[in-house]
């Protein structure tokens, strides 16, 4: 059984790394469920490991976190629909890669109820929705805009951290950073591509997908 919380107005980042951290260790420890965690953030901005001091355009536009999951800088603000996975990836296969491709997946899948096909590009983390009616790059490279980003945390094969999927997020303050260290792509959301999505429409999707996509394996390894 994986407990699923949801909780209402703004959560404090600090407050919510915490408990992440509890969790996972009680997870570890057999003494708690899984869970996934869904929650908004008042605006801000995360720092992963692989964050470049330069891709911080403007440093005291909002709070910066410094955090230990994967990738650079993202921002977490009201709109945005942030969901912490506290699974046991032991029971996944211990394969970091694979369960990541599951998150993407999981995603993929929970924007397919809204009709929109989320793509997996080489060399670009989260998931991109084509935009062919936008000008190409000068290179030619079809136009993509960011709609989910993902960083996750190990802990003893425990997960933490997650995904951030775009619903109605002011789009601007993506401004005062480099979105992940990617250049020349914008970003959007479900509302910003014309859908009248709720955060409650998104919810019901990721439940809906949830099982299908992040299921324990057969056989843990």
């Amino acid at each position: 059984m994986v407990d699923w919380i949801v909780s209402d107005g703004l959560t404090d980042y600090a407050e919510a790394v915490a408990f992440m951290e509890a969790r996972a260790e009680a997870i570890r420890a057999g003494t708690a469920a899984e869970a996934v965690w869904l929650v908004e953030h008042p605006p801000l901005y995360t720092a992963g490991t692989s964050a470049r001091p330069a891709d911080l355009r403007e440093p005291d536009r909002f709070p910066v976190h410094p955090t230990r999951r994967g990738g650079q800088y993202t921002y977490h603000g009201p709109g945005q629909r942030v969901v912490y996975v506290m699974l046991d990836v032991g029971a996944r296969g211990r394969d970091v890669r694979r369960f990541v491709q599951s998150l993407e997946e999981w995603v993929i899948a929970a924007l397919g109820e809204f009709g929109l096909t989320g793509r997996i590009r080489e060399g670009r983390v989260g998931v991109w929705i084509e935009r062919p009616e936008k000008a190409a790059l000068p290179d030619g490279t079809p136009r993509e805009d960011k709609i989910a980003a993902i960083g996750i945390r190990l802990r003893k094969w425990v997960s933490f951290h997650g995904l951030a999927i775009n619903v109605e997020p002011d789009l601007s303050h993506f401004d005062g950073i480099v979105p992940c260290g990617v250049t020349g792509h914008g970003v959007t959301s479900l509302v910003d591509l014309g859908l009248p999505v709720t955060m409650a429409d998104l919810d019901l999707a990721l439940a809906r997908t949830f099982e299908r996509a992040m299921a324990p394996s057969a056989t843990p390894a």
